[in-house]
């Protein structure tokens, strides 16, 4: 199916989030859509899927002019969209949410379960999807629940799919598995609209790459004609370092001493098993693993966001084990979520608001009267140009704000406060790489002040890129910590669970 927009323009209010963009989708084709956090991506997509309305211009599927008011009339003309927050009801099993609002019936009104997991199974045999149809949602892996949301839309007999940053939640080796569904639906003649700021993926997989900026299309082109900076250039308008600049670090006294240290998940199994290990002022321990391997629990920990089952977190010399959360910010200690959106804001709050969530009892944010509100705004305004918030100000709702731009947000919070040790759990996962370069910075300028900083990142790049040292973590032990020159190589054998001693040999 060959799908084309004419002159797109959306407005919000001032803001005008594209302008006239026209685009042209090939049949069997893979096409990524590439830009910065805020680009007008998601608002062009939206509108493509009827979750928006243009103010100006057209949508053609084979030529012909059609309407789309909702995402009814986007899955009637075959297409299909999957979300970057996935849209699936947790305590719905597999079939249960495939079949949502197009349920098999029987000649009385009962739901024709045999059926539609016949057909659920025939469905994902033709894609090479392995998966559970009576398997509850909320307990599968993030990478089998996006292919939950994938055979949701082809289900439909979906001919283009939209995948909105569909990698930004998954770990390399589910991205690498996700890569090889990509080129089975294009080869199934399927078109796929491939919404992401990665550029490595971007060159593995697009057929066409357009690179949107600022809600105007910059350039169309291909991999064979472009690389990660030429890709890079076109986001952002100008060079970006790709490769993160810091010097040797200087490690300073221990600030945190765990040991150890026990941690249970929600179902009481212990996901963290005994571990022990050092963090001093002044450098970058970096916690690599694949996800799901108790770095979740680990940080809830270390955060006061868990209590351990056993063992001590030592902040300066005093033990936090057991105490609240409010007891972990007094002692210093920043912590950038994995979930920004779940644990790092209060969408429906302003940025200014959300840039005191952890504050609101420091002098200068309230009176005799309440809170500040005078202080409070200065504060947010002030905080938005330093970190370049993206906003017409800081008044706006912090969930208008594009995933960059909210993880920015969290960022400024956590640096205005007097730290000891700063814990960024997936400190760039979902974000462009003007947005990461800026991140990663903020990082190694924290480090080079003299406080301690555990990063967790599933991104072995990342991982690399920012350490000091590794702790590479799997099954709830520390295989090992190793240097950065570690090669990826070993870094791999130990992420699968080998041994130092195994590696080396």
């Amino acid at each position: 199916m060959k799908l084309e927009l004419r002159g797109i323009t959306k407005r919000f209010g001032s803001m005008t989030a594209n302008s006239n963009v026209n685009l042209v989708v090939k049949p069997g084709e893979i096409h990524c859509l590439l830009g910065e956090n805020g680009a007008g991506k998601s608002t062009l997509m939206n509108i493509l899927y009827g979750m928006l309305t243009p103010d100006e211009g057209q949508i053609l599927v084979n030529d012909e002019i059609v309407t789309i008011r909702d995402p009814k009339d986007a899955v009637a003309h075959g297409i299909g969209m999957v979300h970057q927050h996935f849209m699936l009801i947790p305590v719905f099993d597999v079939a249960d949410n495939v079949i949502l609002g197009s349920e098999p019936v029987k000649p009385w009104p009962v739901i024709d379960y045999k059926t539609a997991i016949a057909e659920l199974l025939v469905l994902a045999e033709k894609y090479g999807f392995e998966i559970d149809p009576r398997a509850t949602v909320e307990n599968l892996p993030i990478g089998t629940q996006q292919r939950v949301e994938i055979l949701k839309a082809l289900s439909h007999d979906a001919s283009v799919l939209i995948l909105d940053e569909p990698t930004a939640v998954l770990t390399p080796q589910e991205t690498d598995a996700f890569m090889v569904i990509l080129r089975s639906l294009k080869e199934s003649g399927k078109s796929i609209i491939f919404i992401t700021h990665k550029l490595r993926e971007v060159l593995e997989i697009a057929d066409v790459i357009t690179v949107m900026r600022l809600g105007e299309i910059v350039g169309v082109t291909t991999p064979s004609e472009t690389d990660e900076r030429g890709l890079a250039t076109m986001m952002v308008g100008r060079e970006v370092n790709l490769v993160v600049d810091k010097n040797p670090a200087t490690p300073g006294d221990v600030v945190l001493d765990v040991k150890d240290l026990f941690v249970e998940d929600e179902r009481g199994l212990t996901s963290v098993k005994g571990i022990s290990f050092e963090v001093r002022a002044g450098e970058i321990l970096a916690v690599a693993g694949v996800q799901g391997n108790g770095q979740t629990e680990l940080v809830e920990a270390l955060t006061g966001m868990r209590r351990p089952s056993g063992g001590e977190v030592i902040l300066n010399n005093v033990n936090l084990h057991g105490e609240s959360v409010r007891k972990f910010l007094d002692a210093g200690i920043g912590h950038v979520p994995e979930d920004r959106q779940r644990f790092g804001l209060v969408l429906s709050l302003s940025i200014s608001d959300n840039l005191v969530l952890d504050q609101l009892d420091d002098p200068k944010f309230h009176n005799r009267f309440g809170r500040n509100l005078k202080a409070i705004k200065l504060n947010g305004e002030q905080l938005r140009k330093e970190f370049d918030i993206r906003s017409q100000s800081a008044e706006e709702p912090v969930g208008a704000l594009s995933g960059g731009n909210q993880q920015k947000v969290v960022m400024a919070r956590e640096l205005s406060r007097e730290l000891k040790i700063l814990i960024c759990s997936q400190p760039t996962r979902g974000l462009d790489v003007g947005s990461i370069e800026f991140m990663h910075r903020q990082i190694v300028a924290i480090r080079d002040s003299g406080v301690a900083v555990i990063i967790v990142s599933s991104e072995l790049d990342e991982v690399v890129a920012l350490g000091d040292r590794i702790a590479v973590l799997f099954d709830g032990e520390i295989q090992d910590i190793v240097p950065p020159s570690t090669s990826r190589e070993d870094l791999g054998l130990l992420m699968a669970g080998a041994h130092s001693r195994e590696v080396s040999a």
